[in-house]
């Protein structure tokens, strides 16, 4: 037999803490051949992560690799003997590209420069032959202008770019695999859809291998042909991706297929995986699955081994696989009903502007202005959910912030409940904005960390009055966390010692504490792992249908607002250009760059022949 480009051979990786030994990896094994673009899922902690670390050797204390062997044509990378083969293959024959490519670019050099390093060190180019080298490169990943971006730094770059930059630096000593960890996730739509592009043209046109790790379903469908699943730190399916992704074997696997939310379906409660994933300190015992399967038997008290299917179909771990229908899609129950709309909207706004001044380009020039939101109307019924979507810069934020007067507007007029708070003074719109709350996107930095959970949600009751006996706050706050999903000792733990998901709902149950009316939920969700996502998504849906909420839902995520919207309003360049109900908006596009954004939208339906680049 051939040898594989890639072999992971029985793959342990641990991590030394003051609370135990972490099992971030056990015993995975996997191939990889030329050419082939394998995608590694599952949710955050799963040792996805830590996979590809350990195959680059950038393992470090307190972490270390206690067992099995990666081998790259045969040869092996692990152990003090592999040092100087390892440091010669990782970054010239193995590459990898990073989730955030700002904290990967070196801010005090161009990208000329850092590009030019790589060649330099690797292929050992003078540093004249390196620049052209670097112009080159940046072309090849369809940098415009080149010779001009050569010389600028990271800053001077967007997010996509930046992505495409890395992804130049990775290439530049032309290597037989690329290792993506989480390249798209933080980008939007559109510009994930011309990474994805990217990829898939490198990959095509360059016999290039891809090992893309990500939690996106969707990115998986649209470049690779291979999927393997992780959890726990263990594969527990693998095999073709068009089996994988409509009909999966494993329970997790198909847990993750059905909360992904899609652009064909609207208005049904996603469904989730229960419970959380289990605590790597402990050695393994039982199927690490086996408190969260419906699927379980008695045979599920030993963990079962991977092994190999039917030829061509993969590998599975599992005691009592799901027989899947043709799409591999649990059927999900219907959502809450949505409230009617009422006579008179909850908030109106008209015309409304917000203007920045950003400087001169001369002494005696004039100011420029930066017009974020430029003549914006629109109107939010209660109990209904208006998702505002576009690309980063958009406007879509600057507009939330405006309505809640975080910013102040430049013109316009806002209305909510009938009353013009455009022009309030400070006392009037503090009692305001017990009905007006915000749910940012980034939990972990809109929570304070020296605060506990339990002083997090009752803070805002403290502020504006409304409670201060220690004992009634104490209850308010434990029938707040019980409304989100949390256990009540959580309100003793700092914001540390939480998941993302978990985060997301303190942050939730502190918008919910003042009793709002009106919540805007500023990209949610998009930090989020798929299950998570899902149980985030359907709590939002539970609350409005309990409480009666309103929401404005500000995201790029075109599948999710599919799901939660009843309304759609799409933000490009400060304006909104289409707005009207969600199942119309997304049949029937009337803008061309609405349409765009729905045909850039990775999906798990897209066919194998688009996945593959072709």
């Amino acid at each position: 037999m051939t040898e594989p480009l890639l072999r992971v051979d029985a793959l342990e990786v641990e991590f030394l803490t003051r609370s135990g030994r972490v099992h971030a990896v056990r015993g995975i094994s996997f191939d990889m051949a030329p050419g082939q673009a394998l995608g590694l899922v599952g949710e955050s902690g799963c040792g996805k992560s830590v996979t590809s670390q350990a195959i680059m050797g950038l393992v470090q204390l307190p972490g270390r690799i206690t067992a099995g062997d990666v081998r790259w044509k045969g040869k092996s990378l692990i152990g003090p003997e592999a040092d100087a083969y390892r440091q010669d293959v990782c970054g010239r024959d193995i590459a990898m590209v990073f989730q955030d490519p700002m904290t990967s670019l070196d801010p005090l050099f161009t990208v000329g420069d850092q590009i030019g390093e790589v060649l330099v060190r690797h292929l050992g180019l003078s540093p004249a032959a390196a620049r052209i080298r670097a112009i080159e490169l940046l072309d090849r990943v369809h940098i415009r202008e080149p010779e001009k971006r050569v010389d600028q730094y990271p800053h001077e770059f967007s997010g996509g770019m930046r992505q495409r930059v890395l992804i130049a630096m990775a290439l530049a000593s032309e290597p037989d695999l690329l290792i993506a960890d989480e390249p798209t996730t933080a980008l939007d739509v559109t510009v994930q859809a011309g990474i994805l592009d990217l990829l898939a043209e490198l990959q095509r046109d360059l016999s290039l291998a891809v090992l893309m790790i990500t939690h996106d379903l969707g990115v998986v469908a649209r470049l690779c042909q291979d999927v393997a699943v992780m959890y726990a730190g263990e594969i527990v399916e693998d095999g073709p991706a068009e089996r994988m992704l409509h009909r999966p074997a494993h329970p997790y696997t198909a847990g993750l297929v059905s909360a992904t939310p899609t652009l064909a379906l609207t208005r049904h409660r996603l469904r989730t995986i229960d419970g959380q994933p289990p605590d790597l300190r402990r050695p393994r015992g039982p199927c690490s699955f086996r408190p969260r399967c419906a699927n379980a038997v008695a045979a599920c008290a030993e963990a079962p081994a991977l092994e190999a299917r039917s030829e061509g179909a993969g590998r599975l771990a599992c005691y009592n696989p799901i027989a899947q229908k043709a799409n591999g899609a649990i059927p999900a129950a219907d959502a809450a009903p949505r409230l009617g709309r009422e006579e008179a909207p909850l908030v109106e706004v008209r015309n409304l502007s917000v203007h920045y001044p950003i400087g001169r380009r001369g002494l005696f020039a004039k100011r420029e202005i930066l017009k974020a939101v430029d003549g914006v109307s629109f109107d939010i019924w209660p109990g209904e959910t208006l998702g505002l979507v576009g690309e980063s810069g958009s406007g879509k934020t600057t507009t939330g912030r405006a309505i809640l007067r975080a910013v102040p507007p430049t013109a316009g007029s806002i209305k909510f409940d009938g009353q013009e708070i455009t022009s309030l003074g400070r006392e009037p719109l503090r009692r305001l904005r017990r009905d007006m709350q915000i749910i940012f996107q980034d939990p972990y930095s809109s929570l304070n960390p020296r605060m506990t959970v339990q002083d997090i949600v009752a803070e805002p009751l403290i502020v504006h009055g409304i409670e201060t006996n220690p004992d009634r706050l104490r209850e308010r706050v434990a029938r707040l966390l019980e409304l989100v999903g949390l256990p009540a000792d959580a309100a003793e733990r700092h914001p540390h010692a939480f998941s993302g998901g978990q985060r997301q709902r303190v942050g939730i149950a502190r918008a919910l504490t003042l009793e709002p009316r009106f919540i805007i939920a500023d990209e949610p969700v998009s930090a989020l792992d798929v299950s998570i996502r899902a149980q985030v998504v359907n709590l939002m849906q539970d609350l409005q249908a309990q409480l009666g909420l309103t929401y404005l839902f500000i995201a790029h995520d075109l599948a999710v607002v599919r799901h939660i919207a009843d309304r759609v309003a799409i933000m490009k360049a400060g304006q909104i250009i289409e707005i009207g109900p969600v199942d119309e908006v997304y049949a029937n596009p009337m803008e061309d760059y609405t349409r765009a954004l729905l045909d850039a939208v990775p999906e798990i339906g897209d066919p194998p022949a688009r996945a593959a680049g072709g």
